[in-house]
């Protein structure tokens, strides 16, 4: 409820308003207590109260009982005797509030998504629980993926790149280190199972623009966004990552406003503890500068668990306003706690905190908030306000009518795969496959080029062998019909000689041996010209043989 534009939350023991000043709203908030306390009002009251200013406003439910909010509140008995104890007749009424529903899981509410460049590898990390060696491998994977200008909307685009870095491993070895192919190994399967607990349904596109959240009704009330987080709170992890994922989203997106005289937004983390559970010491330090720094930007973040020693002190001093339901202490740890919880208040000399914080009833709490000069206040006890919305939560035909009667349903809804990491890297993995193909083709090509280049050059060789050695061949019975022929032509040329000389000798012979016979008669001539033709014929015969 609104008194005097401040924010009223409750009364204090005399009955005086005990108010959150709006210009001092945005220096962030604690609600704690023990389950039971009454934390869940509380953080009602305060969402109604905000919307009634005009302010935005986000809520994780966890239990689904925030969801009345919805709805107006419903006259009861109950509701009778809280109203006159206030005082309120006159200015309480049962009032619905303008109210979103978003579920990571797309079940309960608008489909809310991220992508996973946007979360990037830190808080990915902490998501799939990784050790130091894998966050920094993966922290590498988010860097070779920015300088290639690939996309990593969804989980199969981060496990594409996952494969691709660690069959290239060698080639990204130089200038980005050695990537340990057993360390990929273990992240993909760490996707693989937030894949199978049904986590990655929280990574795609449309990814939430967290300016769509800040926004008033037509009446100008601030809108009410809950998160149903009754199925996501059974993977904290998750949970608490995207907690811190809109912190830095907001922290990055927002412009610096300095001071201002209401916030732009507020933000209600329940179970705050999860946030940084088991968180490492980057994490913790990113989160406690985005509560510092925030502040400037407009958004205020109240962080609700049982008891603030789940919150580090680095944070925990960043909470100028709070509200300390009961905490019990039965043993010697939770009792210290009590006291460093009951020495964070300025004391009341009317009662001792300590004592107070551990007797008071439900929807009782003790509260200190920032005056005008930003100091904490006294603590006083006070006496929560009735929330005017229903208590509990609403049907699921009221949900889902709600679901799908806001603006942002059809935004949102249906999720898109956009060309990204995957798509590419698929494109150059067919690519390359083919690219390979063809280079296989062209060098079996080239080899049976090769192969019937020397098979020709083989049997060219053996032709021209062939045709030398046939060249060899017919010279050699050139030259030897050549030397037979010259020897027969020697032998014809000796006959014909022995038989020119036979004649001419003979002839000789014969007219010699007849001027010899003529000296002895008739007789002697035929005799004298016989034997000097035998006579002539072998002289000359001799002499022609050589």
């Amino acid at each position: 409820m609104i008194k005097d534009n401040k924010i009223w939350v409750a009364n204090n023991e005399c009955g005086e308003p005990l108010l959150i000043r709006p210009e001092m709203a945005n220096r962030h908030g604690l609600i704690a207590g023990a389950t039971g306390t009454g934390k869940t009002v509380t953080v009602k009251v305060l969402a109604e109260s905000f919307s009634d200013l005009g302010v935005p406003v986000f809520l994780a439910d966890v239990k689904g009982d925030l969801a009345g909010m919805i709805k107006a509140g419903e006259e009861s008995e109950d509701m009778r005797e809280r109203i006159n104890r206030f005082a309120l007749n006159e200015v309480f009424s049962y009032t619905a509030y303008p109210s979103a529903f978003w579920d990571i899981y797309s079940q309960s509410g608008i489909p809310l998504r991220t992508t996973v460049s946007e979360i990037g590898p830190l808080l990915l990390s902490r998501i799939l629980d990784l050790n130091d060696l894998q966050s920094d491998i993966l922290s590498i994977i988010f860097r070779i993926a920015d300088d290639r200008q690939l996309l990593l909307i969804d989980t199969k685009d981060l496990k594409a790149m996952l494969h691709y870095v660690d069959e290239n491993s060698n080639e990204f070895a130089v200038e980005y280190g050695k990537i340990s192919s057993s360390s990929v190994g273990a992240i993909v399967r760490a996707i693989v199972a937030l894949e199978t607990a049904g986590g990655g349904i929280f990574f795609g596109e449309p990814a939430l623009n967290i300016n769509d959240w800040i926004c008033t009704d037509v009446s100008g009330k601030g809108m009410i966004n809950i998160l149903d987080s009754s199925s996501l709170i059974n993977n904290p992890r998750l949970y608490s990552t995207f907690l811190l994922w809109m912190m830095s989203e907001l922290f990055e997106s927002l412009p610096e406003v300095g001071d201002v005289s209401k916030p732009k937004m507020v933000f209600f983390f329940d179970e705050a503890h999860l946030l940084f559970n088991d968180a490492p010491k980057p994490l913790l330090d990113k989160i406690e500068q985005v509560v510092k720094l925030i502040r400037s930007k407009g958004v205020g973040i109240y962080f609700c668990t049982q008891n603030p020693r789940d919150i580090p002190d680095g944070v925990l001093a960043q909470l100028g306003n709070k509200i300390e339901h009961a905490l019990r202490g039965y043993t010697p740890a939770e009792q210290k706690a009590i006291k460093a919880a009951a020495e964070s208040f300025r004391a009341n000399p009317d009662f001792d905190t300590y004592d107070a914080i551990t007797t008071l009833g439900t929807g009782e709490a003790i509260v200190s908030f920032l005056d005008e000069e930003g100091i904490p206040t006294i603590v006083e006890k006070g006496f929560i306000l009735p929330p005017q919305s229903r208590m509990g939560t609403i049907s699921d035909a009221e949900r889902d009518e709600a679901v799908k009667a806001s603006l942002y349903y059809n935004k949102y809804a249906e999720a898109y795969d956009p060309d990204s990491a995957f798509e590419f890297l698929q494109r150059k993995g067919i690519a390359d496959r083919e690219a390979a193909e063809a280079m296989k083709l062209e060098a079996e090509r080239l080899k049976e080029e090769e192969r019937i280049a020397k098979a020709e050059a083989k049997e060219a060789e053996k032709l021209a062998k062939a045709e030398e050695r046939e060249k060899a061949k017919a010279e050699a019975k050139a030259e030897k019909e050549a030397a037979k022929a010259e020897e027969k032509a020697k032998k014809q040329k000796q006959k014909a000689a022995k038989q020119v000389g036979s004649t001419v000798a003979g002839t000789v012979g014969r007219e010699v041996g007849k001027q010899f016979g003529k000296q002895f008669g008739s007789f002697g001539k035929t005799l004298g010209g016989n034997v000097g033709a035998s006579l002539g014929r072998g002289l000359l015969s001799t002499l022609f043989k050589n």
